[in-house]
């Protein structure tokens, strides 16, 4: 897969806090009202989760593909395997593979 073809995360840490400098800046000049703000809450709570599901996925994709949990350690910010280990144990509660998840995924959204 060439640089261009590979997939990206659909949001970035610096996407993050670009959009967070300038909603700031909108709060302090008086531009977002208080429901706004909850709104907003609430849609980002809402993205996290779905952050965490495509994670999942990710988790489950890799180690399909090959990778150990070694290899997968340091994205947890751990040294140790002991953080992917676990995950991979609950997500293993609910679904074996990576296209099981999708599928629960894909339930819960038209749920």
């Amino acid at each position: 897969m060439t640089e261009e073809t590979r997939p990206r995360a659909p949001i970035t840490e610096a996407a993050v806090l670009a959009w967070l400098e300038t909603t700031a800046a909108a709060v302090e000049a008086g531009e977002v009202s208080a429901q706004e703000l909850i709104d907003l809450l609430g849609e980002l709570r809402r993205a996290s989760a779905a952050c965490a599901d495509a994670s999942d996925w990710l988790l489950l994709a890799a180690r399909e593909g090959g990778a150990s949990l070694r290899q997968i350690a340091p994205v947890f910010g751990k040294g140790y395997v002991r953080a992917p280990a676990a995950r991979l144990e609950k997500l293993h509660r609910q679904a074996q593979t990576s296209s099981q998840w999708l599928a629960i995924l894909r339930h819960k959204q038209t749920a």
